[in-house]
């Protein structure tokens, strides 16, 4: 019966998600369909339980506020001086300037925690500045375009928030342990960058004529000062156990307020503009939980993580095949649905045959968040490739062809992930010590 119901899962999300369906909707409607088919429930009682269950979490109370310290803080002076205050440290490096798009994505990320904002924000003001002063094209959208997705794995990350809740895992721990990974993938970056343009002999030297003594180093520090403060206390205080991250998040948005105000950036009609676009994600992200809430029970009740888990240790696979088959799975997946959608629709049937293999569950999610990266600048349907096409008014193809390098590194550091765990574990394990 297990592999009958599978099929028939599959087949509906496939025609829900076909026909334009909202996720959240087509998952709803699918676990309905599945439990009247296969099962004698009364679903309706299922669903008001599930709801409620799920709903009625104070871990969710974080998702909002950072939304919206996100929201206040994208639309502040902060991008500006993030790239003035970066600019003299990264100029004489190989890769000259190419090396602020990851760094800022990276610092951006740690506020934001959204792919779109990040590479919106970042790429507003570096992509007019790296056509002006003559840098490659294809290097400087494929960095751009990939350092965004960074959003994601360095937190706070909202879709870190749905894997803890769809996991039902502790946020605080997803959050160290996604800080490691991030600040390494942002290394491996800049490296990728310098040997490209050292390979290419494009330096930032020669690129840029500009040349920056210890004094303009210096000076340039405090634009980036406030931010750098306003992330340590966030994740430093998760870390510290000085908060939760709730009252981190609160103590986040109130700083992300309180810098709009100092740099008067702040207006009533910008803070209400912050207000419904943090409302109408906040609304798009809920109605995701909620049908994967309904999902991840409906598949339960139907047996299919554990057939899964059985069936998959029965083929004798490996721990390193058993990620590599669910690795290729998210790439393809990523062909067709985006990062959010991944998550919901996977994690239920493949977490149980990752902690069949003793994976940790914090590890097997930034495993998955990373394959998200992934999903967010894969063709055809990659937000991020979108998103670029209207930025840097580039074809889809072209942006593709930019960020493949990019895609490798990312795969490349998932089997550093898998080989050496501790990449991830260290800093949660240290917490929980």
């Amino acid at each position: 019966m297990e592999w009958q119901s599978l099929l028939t899962v599959i087949l509906l999300l496939m025609l829900f998600l076909g026909c334009g369906v909202w996720i959240g909707v087509s998952l709803f409607f699918t676990s309905w369909l599945v439990l009247a088919i296969f099962t004698d429930l009364p679903v309706m009682r299922v669903l008001g339980s599930v709801i409620w269950n799920n709903v009625n979490s104070s871990s969710l109370m974080a998702l909002p506020l950072f939304i919206m310290m996100g929201e206040v803080l994208a639309r502040t002076k902060i991008s500006d001086d993030l790239f003035d205050g970066l600019t003299p440290w990264v100029s004489g490096l190989p890769g000259g300037l190419l090396h602020v798009n990851v760094i800022a994505c990276a610092i951006f990320a740690a506020i934001t925690g959204s792919v779109n904002a990040t590479t919106a924000t970042v790429g507003k003001i570096t992509i007019p500045e790296f056509r002006r002063r003559g840098y490659s094209e294809m290097l400087s959208i494929g960095s751009l375009t990939s350092s965004g997705t960074l959003g994601i794995l360095i937190p706070p990350s909202v879709p870190m928030l749905i894997y803890g809740v769809t996991a039902n895992c502790s946020i605080g721990r997803l959050f160290i342990a996604g800080l490691v990974p991030g600040l390494l993938l942002m290394l491996f970056f800049c490296g990728y960058i310098m040997i490209a343009s050292k390979a290419k002999g494009e330096s930032g030297a020669r690129i840029n004529s500009e040349r920056y003594g210890w004094c303009e180093k210096i000076k340039s520090t405090p634009k980036i000062f406030p931010v750098v403060v306003l992330i340590g206390f966030v994740l430093g205080s998760i870390y510290a156990g000085w908060t939760t991250p709730t009252e981190a998040a609160a103590v986040g948005l109130t700083g992300a307020l309180v810098l709009a105000i100092a740099t008067r950036c702040l207006t009533w009609k910008l803070f209400a503009e912050c207000l419904m676009s943090a409302v109408r994600t906040n609304c798009m992200v809920m109605l995701i939980l909620i049908g994967a809430s309904f999902f991840s029970v409906a598949l339960g009740f139907l047996n299919l993580p554990r057939w899964i888990s059985e069936s998959i240790v029965t083929l004798g696979a490996g721990k390193y095949t058993a990620l590599a088959l669910m690795t290729v799975v998210y790439i393809i997946l990523g062909c067709l649905v985006d990062g959010y959608s991944m998550i919901v629709m996977t994690v239920p049937m493949f977490l149980p045959l990752a902690k069949t293999y003793g994976l940790d569950p914090i590890w097997f999610g930034i495993f998955v968040i990373l394959l998200v990266q992934i999903a967010n600048i894969t063709p055809p349907i990659g937000f991020n490739l979108f998103l670029m096409t209207g930025l840097a008014e580039r074809s889809i193809g072209f942006i593709s062809r930019s960020v493949m390098p990019f895609i490798l590194i990312i795969v490349a550091f998932a089997f550093i992930m898998a080989v050496f765990p501790q990449v991830v574990m260290f800093l949660p394990d240290l917490m929980a010590n």
